[in-house]
């Protein structure tokens, strides 16, 4: 029988020390060593390994001018928006973990995106989590044909690479990797060591074969991906599957791709039927209101290469405390700050005495400078009382000295407000130069400029 030790592994970057510390030597990270049982004879998998990715014990040395730079191939998932988020669909060989909350629809996502990848080229689902006759009531419900489905109910590494060999799948489906577990090492499913030898494995599984392979991950209750931080180094693409809740409408966002633009956004609405992609998601992030409210403007903002309409809410009321709060859901708190002090300086807008929220609708959250001026006009707004003319669309990026900036890709945020009917855009000066869109462009080189002229609008 072979002997035993103990380690100690990070779970930040995944670095194996003999003896427990309360910060990790190699990344510096506090509290992150967890205890493991790894064997020490050379069956383990460090020692039988003497290959790379591709399976082969040596590489030759190519020069890069020498390597043709071909599009990438790919096939579709069979859902459109999960498309646009992997950059256009699965790279064959490639892996890509998805992670969200429990109950959110990662497992009902997969399964319609394997129901319709097997139409064309053969897949696997493989559950460590239900049962087969669980997998097949859920496949029922969705209006799916199981027959066209294949599963495997299995938690033992070996088995499933073992089955995918003999069947050949093009489509991998693992849910989830913290349910498997190799007999390789003897620490249980789920632990640090036991995610990153299973994950290690379905990679150069997937480079040798040419299978795309979905890993679905746990997440912590702070919302990231549970397991070892080198999980998502490994992979070639990291999504996270959003909500709020009580919302019917599900935002899955690629903070990672290797094939593809980051920060891609793709929207779905959950059905009795499963998930539907949402074509035109700028018209469920707004108001429905007949009359326009005061505090409220729309913003045109970008998530991935997507432009997007969301609507920026804001109220401005009178303070009891000596110290007014200062609320931002959906835009940075600090940013906030920032805007306000700028207002206060160069366009004369005290609120210093008031409390102030903002929030953007939807539950998206603008992370890009471009809700600088959109944020301005909704405090104005509400600050006044006064609603803003109805059709108007904002972005710009607001700078200390009371600047208005220009944002990047500004025609195609111009094109996108025109296609949904808007008709007037209060933009920096920079951004109307050549622009072809028909809008009534309204274009200010400082922010006191661009207050006054909606204030003109009114």
């Amino acid at each position: 029988m072979a002997r035993t030790k103990t380690l100690y592994l990070c779970g930040e970057c995944g670095a194996s020390q003999p003896k427990w510390s309360g910060q990790c030597p190699d990344c510096g990270a506090w509290n992150s060593l967890e205890e493991s049982a790894a064997a020490a004879s050379g069956s383990g998998p460090r020692q039988r390994r003497g290959s790379n990715w591709t399976g082969e014990a040596s590489a030759e040395v190519v020069r890069l001018g020498a390597v043709r730079a071909e599009d990438t191939p790919r096939f579709s998932s069979g859902l459109s928006e999960l498309d646009r988020v992997l950059g256009g669909g699965l790279v064959p060989g490639s892996v890509i973990l998805i992670g969200g909350d429990p109950g959110i629809g990662k497992s009902t996502l997969l399964l319609q995106a394997q129901a319709a990848v097997a139409e064309r080229v053969p897949s696997l689902y493989v559950t460590g989590e239900e049962s087969a006759a669980q997998v097949a009531m859920r496949a029922r419900r969705l209006g799916l044909e199981p027959d066209r489905l294949e599963c495997l109910t299995e938690t033992r590494l070996e088995t499933i690479l073992a089955t995918a060999a003999a069947k050949g799948p093009k489509f991998l489906v693992i849910d989830s990797i913290q349910t498997l577990w190799s007999e390789a090492l003897q620490s249980a499913p789920g632990a640090v060591a036991q995610v990153r030898e299973c994950a290690s494995r379905l990679v150069q599984f997937a480079k040798q074969t040419g299978c795309s392979v979905v890993l679905v991950g746990h997440v912590t209750k702070e919302g990231a991906l549970a397991g070892p931080r080198v999980l998502e180094h490994m992979v070639d693409g990291v999504l996270y599957f959003e909500s709020d809740s009580g919302s019917r409408f599900r935002l899955i966002r690629s903070v990672k791709n290797r094939f593809g633009a980051a920060n891609e956004l793709g929207v779905f609405a959950m059905t009795d039927g499963g998930l539907r992609a949402v074509a035109n998601p700028s018209a469920i992030f707004l108001s429905e209101d007949s009359e326009p409210s005061a505090g409220s403007c729309v913003l045109v903002t970008r998530e991935g290469t997507r432009p997007m309409l969301v609507e920026v809410q804001a109220l401005v009321a009178p303070s009891s405390l000596s110290q007014p709060r200062r609320v931002a859901v959906g835009v940075d708190a600090g940013r906030l700050a920032m805007l306000l002090a700028v207002m206060h300086r160069h366009c004369g807008i005290q609120v210093g005495d008031q409390d102030v929220f903002v929030n953007v609708t939807g539950g998206i959250r603008v992370g890009e400078t471009a809700s600088d001026l959109a944020v301005a006009l909704a405090l104005q707004s509400s600050l006044r009382e006064k609603p803003l003319p109805r059709g108007l669309v904002a972005f710009g990026e607001a700078g200390l000295s009371g600047e208005l900036r220009p944002v990047y890709n500004g025609e195609e945020r111009l094109r996108e407000a025109a296609q949904q009917g808007f008709r007037t855009a209060l933009v920096p000066s920079g951004n109307v130069k050549g622009v072809k869109a028909k809008l009534d462009l309204r274009g200010c080189k400082r922010l006191a400029d661009a207050l006054a002229a909606a204030r003109g609008a009114e």
